[in-house]
């Protein structure tokens, strides 16, 4: 089942892949590849915590840590996306935007975050920092936020994307609260 997930957590990367080399159909390459790792990653992330609200009909918490790791590395793909085909490794354009555009300081917050947490997911660290990895809530929050503030303006379906995740928020938090 691991190596199934594994190939099916791959194929946005094959997806991608196909539109931005092969059918060339993105306007603009840079835009698309920056919205589609991260819508990428923030499903993947939202899935990871949604794992838990399931396991009493569908137990799959064995695969969170994989899923996890996927959304790091799609989170990585657009970080690595900004940094070297947008800012074409100009640190000094890097920093500036980092610190003009709050959303890009937000992603970078977030992704520092999940970059800490997939660092200390290997199981002989796990046990050290798992109280830590609670922080994916403030992840959760910081990458809804900096998605928002990416938009020029929301589309019927962004909107319809984040009353999923207020969904998916309320329901937690109900667990939460009943525990």
């Amino acid at each position: 089942m691991r190596v199934v997930l594994f190939v099916f957590l791959l194929l946005p990367l094959m997806y991608l892949s196909l539109e931005v080399f092969y059918f060339q159909s993105a306007i603009d390459p840079i835009k698309y590849i920056y919205t589609f790792t991260g819508v990428v990653a923030i499903v993947l992330l939202f899935c990871t915590t949604t794992l838990s609200l399931i396991k009493a009909k569908i137990n799959l918490i064995i695969y969170r840590r994989q899923i996890g790791l996927f959304a790091f590395f799609y989170a990585f793909l657009h970080v690595c996306n900004f940094i070297v085909l947008d800012a074409q490794l100009d640190i000094d354009f890097i920093i500036k935007e980092s610190l003009d555009k709050p959303f890009v300081y937000l992603g970078m917050m977030a992704f520092f975050m999940l970059l800490f947490m997939a660092i200390t997911s290997i199981p002989k660290w796990y046990a050290q920092y798992y109280q830590y990895h609670k922080a994916i809530y403030v992840v959760l929050l910081l990458v809804t936020i900096h998605f928002v503030m990416a938009q020029k303006s929301l589309s019927m379906a962004q909107y319809g994307y984040l009353a999923l995740i207020v969904l998916i928020a309320f329901f937690k938090l109900k667990q939460r609260l009943k525990f």
